[in-house]
């Protein structure tokens, strides 16, 4: 979480546009995770449906990473990983769809008070509307391919996933560009620091950190990888403010809002793990008697 927490300030840092900043970001974490694979002899074998269903996630994070940067460029950091934070909300709602369970009444409280702190957020930042829309669908987006990575990593390797979903991505991406003609020789003419930010946010925060989260997948639910990830807008914001400066400031009611939401959020975690204790426990003394 706490190298995530440089991702949004890397592509504030990277001049070029969303799409380009996606495309080169999975392109190149896709081809380090490939000779990572041959280097450590990774099977990459899997059966057509697998890896089928690699693909749509792969498009899935593709998105959400375009509209992730572009909710950046649009908007601000600050901006961008707040809303972020609503993607635990949006994972507590679609759990119960994908593993087939009554949805909890307190999810539906805390649901309302996550939509009161962004009404707080739209109401003082209105000049960043449009920023806030784009970065809570990928908020909805990250939750989603979140959710489907949990089954996947359960019965797959995640270093296997990884380079699926990424290539797959960098491939999506890749026909869109070619379709729109976007591809000349002034798209590869980058400037030299916006190569060395690529590279880190590539390989660091990419190839490395995907990696990492698909394999905790095995041990975690991915309501609490979404819950987890919410650490990233708080080292995110700070990191956005010490790097960006006066750009990332923002008015009080912002931070109100951040706040409600980033707390609605750690309380619905608490109580989800103390529900999910009460019901070990009482399985526990079922068995015992």
């Amino acid at each position: 979480m706490f190298i995530w927490g440089f991702t949004a300030v890397l592509g504030a840092l990277i001049s070029i546009g969303a799409t380009e900043l996606v495309w080169y970001r999975m392109l190149i974490a896709s081809i380090v995770i490939f000779g990572y694979i041959k280097f450590k002899g990774i099977s990459l074998k899997a059966k057509g449906k697998t890896i089928l269903g690699l693909a749509g996630v792969g498009v899935l994070i593709a998105l959400h990473w375009l509209t992730f940067f572009g909710a950046v460029k649009i908007a601000n950091v600050s901006i961008t990983l707040a809303m972020m934070s609503t993607g635990a909300f949006f994972t507590s709602i679609l759990e119960p769809i994908f593993y087939k369970r009554k949805l909890i009444w307190y999810e539906l409280v805390f649901g309302l008070l996550v939509i009161c702190g962004l009404y707080l957020i739209f109401e003082v930042e209105t000049r960043y509307t449009e920023g806030i829309i784009v970065a809570l669908i990928s908020a909805l987006l990250a939750a989603l391919f979140t959710l489907f990575n949990g089954k996947f990593a359960k019965k797959h390797n995640s270093v296997m996933i990884s380079f699926y979903e990424l290539l797959t991505g960098a491939l999506f991406i890749t026909v869109f560009l070619a379709l729109s003609g976007t591809f000349d020789a002034s798209f590869f003419q980058l400037q030299q620091m916006d190569w060395v930010y690529l590279l880190i946010l590539a390989t660091v925060c990419t190839a490395y950190a995907f990696i990492a989260s698909v394999k905790v997948m095995k041990h975690l639910t991915p309501y609490t990888i979404m819950l987890t990830t919410n650490m990233e807008p708080v080292y995110g914001i700070i990191l956005a403010f010490l790097i960006l400066g006066d750009a990332e400031q923002m008015n009080t009611g912002f931070y109100l809002g951040a706040i409600l939401i980033l707390c609605t959020v750690i309380l619905n975690g608490i109580l989800k793990n103390a529900r999910r204790r009460k019901a070990a426990r009482a399985l526990k003394n079922l068995e015992t008697n």
